[in-house]
Formats: C-alpha cells, sequence, structure tokens
C-alpha cells in the first residue's frame, strides 16, 4: 500500500537515510527498530508527508504518493501516531480530535463532535472526558487523546511512532486489542517500539535500521528479542545493567512526614550515600508528586534532613543550594527548550558559573564539548536545535544539564523513557557512575527490570502513601508487584510467618482515595 524506493534524506551536508528501501502491505503490522539517532523518525515523517525526500520515491497503491504534507496524507489516508503529542492545550479532547474535520456548517454540530469523541474514548475503554482541556490530562491520557483522534480519520495506512510509551499495561492492552482490529479491516500498520516483548507479539515483519540504513529484515518469530538489540546496536548486549557492588554511607537524606496534597501523604524514608534507591508503583501513585514536592517544585509539608540538619526547600533554586537536582520525566515539555541549540540548553540552570552580568561563551563551549564527551551525546552540529536530536541525546543532554550543578543527590525520573536499548545500557552505566562516586540516587520508573536491575533498595507507592520498602534479596518482581497491587505480604511472610521488610511503614494497610490512574491499571510485572 505505501512504500519507500531508494530513499535518501539529508539535512545539509549531511545524508541521515542511505538508500532506504521499506513496504507497508494491507493487513499487516511491519516494526521498525533501531537505535535512537538510525532513522526512523525520519522515515515516518516522510512516510506521513511531513518530510520530503532528498531522492527516491514514496508510492502509495504503486503509483507516487498524491501529497506533499501531513493534512494531504491524512486526505490520503495515511494517518500518523507522532511521539511528541500534537494536540492542542488549550482546546478540550473533543475539540482536539475534531481539530480541522470539525462537524456542521456556519454552526458547529457541538454535541455530535462530542458524542463522536464519546464513543471513541469508549472503544478505548478510557475514562477521559471528552470536556477536558489537554493541558490538565498527565501523559497516558495524552497519549489515549492521540490515538482517539487516530481512530477517528479511518486510516488505510496509520504509522504508530511509540504510542505505548506513557501508557500503563491496561492502556497498552487496549492499544493491542485496536492494532488487531485494524489488521483484521485490512489497515497496514508502522509500529514502532523499543520495548522488544512488544515487536515479538505484534509484529509480522521486521525491518532493523542501524545509521540511516537497513541491516536486517526478518519475518515474525525469526528474531529473538536479543537478537533484535544486536542487530540494532552491531554488538552483543548481555549485560545491559552494570554489577551492583555500592556501598552505603552515611544517610544523605531523611525525609520524615513528608506530604504532598492533595496525593501523597505521610511518606518517610531515608537515603543513603552512594546507593540507588528505586521508588516504584503504578502511574498515578504519587512517585512524581513526592520528587517535585522534594524538590520544591510543588507545595509540601513535613521535615527534609540533609546531613542530619532540617532544611526548607521551598524552590528548585533552594534544593539546588542543598545540592538536589531532579530530573523530569517529561524532558520535551519541562526539561529541555526544543527550539535552542545545545549549549543553551546545558547551562541554563547554571548560568550564573559562566560569568556575570555577561555570559562568556567561550567557558559555555568547553562545558559543552566536556559533556559531549561524558555523556555521548551524538549531535550532527553544536548549533542545532535540541529538538531535532534523537530521543536518547535527549535524555543524555538532560543528564549533562542536571549533572553541571555537581548535586550530591541526584532524583531521576524516568530514566529511559523512548530510549533504545544501547542507549539504555548507556545511562544505566552513568547511573552506577554517580552512585560509585558517593552521590546519593533515586530512580523513580515504570519498568519493572530497570527496578530490579539498578536498585539498592526499592520503594513501593501506593494510593499517595509508602506501600513498602525492599532491600538485597527481598528485592525481586512478586514482592514488588505485591506492594504494588496492595497484597500486603511477601513471599517471606508466606513462608516464615514473619514480617517482611516489604510491610507497610505504617504497619497498616495504606488506605485513602484511590487515584483514577491507579484503578485503571493492572500493574503489569514489565510496566508497573
Amino acid at each position: 500500500m505505501l512504500e519507500l524506493v531508494d530513499v535518501r534524506k539529508s539535512f545539509g551536508p549531511i545524508e541521515i537515510l542511505h538508500g532506504i528501501d521499506f513496504a507497508l502491505h494491507a493487513g499487516e503490522v511491519h516494526a521498525l527498530i533501531g537505535e535512537n539517532g538510525a532513522g526512523k523518525s525520519t522515515i515516518m515523517k516522510i512516510l506521513g508527508g511531513f518530510l520530503a525526500p532528498t531522492s527516491g520515491a514514496v508510492r502509495l497503491d504503486g503509483a507516487p504518493a498524491p501529497y506533499t504534507t501531513g493534512a494531504q496524507a491524512e486526505a490520503a489516508g495515511v494517518v500518523v501516531i507522532h511521539q511528541e503529542f500534537n494536540l492542542a492545550p488549550d482546546l478540550t479532547v473533543t475539540e482536539n480530535i475534531w481539530l480541522g474535520r470539525e462537524l456542521g456548517g456556519l454552526f458547529l454540530d457541538h454535541r455530535a463532535m462530542r458524542a463522536g469523541a464519546q464513543a471513541l474514548l469508549d472503544q478505548l475503554d478510557s475514562p477521559i472526558r471528552p470536556e477536558a482541556r489537554i493541558r490538565d490530562l498527565p501523559v497516558s491520557d495524552r497519549q489515549m487523546v492521540e490515538i482517539a483522534k487516530a481512530l477517528s480519520r479511518n486510516a488505510r495506512v496509520l504509522i504508530m511512532d511509540e504510542p505505548s510509551a506513557v501508557l500503563t499495561h491496561r492502556e497498552v492492552e487496549v492499544l493491542f486489542r485496536q492494532i488487531e482490529r485494524l489488521r483484521a479491516q485490512g489497515v497496514a500498520l508502522l509500529y514502532t517500539s523499543h520495548r522488544l516483548e512488544e515487536i515479538t507479539r505484534l509484529a509480522d515483519r521486521l525491518t532493523v535500521l542501524r545509521d540511516g540504513a537497513v541491516v536486517r529484515r526478518a519475518g515474525r518469530g525469526e528474531l529473538t528479542e536479543d537478537g533484535m538489540a544486536t542487530a540494532m546496536v552491531g554488538r552483543d548486549l548481555q549485560d545491559i545493567y552494570p554489577p551492583k557492588r555500592h556501598h552505603a554511607g552515611s544517610v544523605a537524606l531523611e525525609v520524615r512526614g513528608f506530604c504532598v496534597p492533595p496525593l501523597v501523604r505521610d511518606v518517610s524514608f531515608t537515603l543513603r550515600r552512594g546507593e540507588v534507591l528505586g521508588i516504584s508503583g503504578l502511574v498515578g501513585s504519587g512517585r512524581t508528586e513526592l520528587a517535585e514536592g522534594l524538590v520544591g517544585l510543588r507545595p509540601a509539608t513535613g521535615e527534609i534532613l540533609r546531613h542530619g540538619v532540617p532544611v526548607v526547600l521551598g524552590s528548585v533554586r533552594e534544593a539546588a543550594a542543598h545540592g538536589m537536582a531532579y530530573l523530569t520525566e517529561d524532558r520535551k515539555e519541562h526539561g529541555l527548550l526544543l527550539d535552542k541549540n545545545l549549549t543553551e540548553n546545558l547551562t541554563l540552570s547554571t548560568l550564573a558559573r559562566f560569568g556575570s552580568p555577561f555570559i562568556k561563551a567561550a567557558r559555555e563551549e568547553e562545558a559543552l564539548t566536556k559533556a559531549i564527551g561524558d555523556f555521548d551525546i551524538r549531535a550532527p552540529r553544536r548549533d542545532m536545535k535540541v529538538g531535532n536530536l534523537s530521543g536518547g541525546n535527549q535524555q543524555k543532554l538532560l543528564l549533562a544539564k542536571t549533572m553541571l550543578g555537581d548535586p550530591e543527590v541526584v532524583i531521576i525520573d524516568e530514566p529511559t523513557r523512548g530510549i533504545d536499548v544501547g542507549t539504555k545500557s548507556q545511562i544505566y552505566a552513568f547511573i552506577d557512575a554517580l552512585a560509585a562516586e558517593g552521590r546519593s540516587v533515586v530512580v523513580i520508573s515504570s519498568d519493572m527490570p530497570e527496578i530490579l536491575g539498578l536498585s539498592d533498595r526499592v520503594l513501593v507507592m501506593r494510593h499517595g502513601r509508602l506501600a513498602g520498602e525492599l532491600e538485597g534479596a527481598r528485592v525481586t518482581e512478586t514482592d514488588v508487584v505485591r506492594l504494588v497491587m496492595g497484597t500486603q505480604e511477601t513471599e517471606t511472610e508466606t513462608e516464615t510467618g514473619t514480617p517482611a521488610t516489604g510491610t507497610p511503614a505504617t504497619g497498616t494497610p495504606a488506605t485513602g482515595t484511590p487515584d483514577t490512574a491507579a484503578t485503571r491499571a493492572s500493574g503489569s510485572a514489565s510496566h508497573v
């Protein structure tokens, strides 16, 4: 139905795609996989009409594609679900779904559009209200709106760029059911994901990209997940997680009775120098709210002690002054300025270090040179807009920006969301190195293997409270999931009849009003 024939794409003198041949067939899911920067997004933008190839051809139904813009491509039945949300934040869910295709003539038929939006949300088994404004929705709900909007287009070809990256397990299952329905209807589907288990489950065929070229094609069952990873990075990835060799030192941070209204209540824990503390829990359990409260991004109450001394952290500036830094889960909206270059992003939080009242550009360039080397940031040009970097390189730049302030306590929220397996391995090594230097690291993650592979200890959040703490041999998938889902006993309790470390800190079951996201999610072992 849709194909690329010997497509090349250059940005200035740099060729990004090298002679790509790629085809999508009716009633088939074709997976496109590769490291960040391999060229996947460029291919999808060319297929969807958002970029023109430098040479080669785009063909729809065997003829030259009759479109040169995204809107024309949609009119021809080629629809893209973007990794970067293509939503108007100040409009409602209904208005976003029908934007540019509003029903009615001179007077819009708001009732019909709302009913249509509700039908699409019901189809996705989503509780999102059609009248809700996009800016008030969490990231996972915004992704569901993007999917609903795409489904409303009645696509012949549907291109999905990391559609599951921010979804709960339950929402992912709903998405997969829709994919199966569309495949049965004869729609041609392109699916990209860094979760290789999804590729194994969904893909009829897969194409592996590396450095802008096709390096492998395979049918269903021909490649294992390890085989896919090896093809993507060009090397074997046996040990993606560094060995746990951290030696926890003195208490660097103590939190007592911490509350972040309206969700987080009465959380207490300690963090030691040289350890990695994982925080797990369902989306909406209060993990991010807790982190943002600790660094002054949200109003909070309770007591924070740094090296045994009480401190007040009412702002990010005050947190930084006490050696604390937070790396946001949403690098595109809250972490980076996508229309600025690498230097401007790297030094923005620490400008005072580079001169006052005038910034010394040479010192900034020195800092960027060091960051590029230390964090392996791969950019064709130093002056390019950060929005044109791959997701993995954006994340590495955000990590470099965070560490430029030389924090002692680093809180990293979803460190590898939307990141390929090779870059994940690098980021895990960076985290390990921070702990080895004696820094204290908190990792918040929805990825169960990530929590288990990185953490020396694990805190589990449920309904805004601390459901339990696990350490050593008790940091297991079974015990984490039991705490996440509200089963208070652990395997140790079951086998010995004595309480394990995983019992709630309060000694009683966590209570309170269940948050919507937590009650909607099912607690997958791979995507809690």
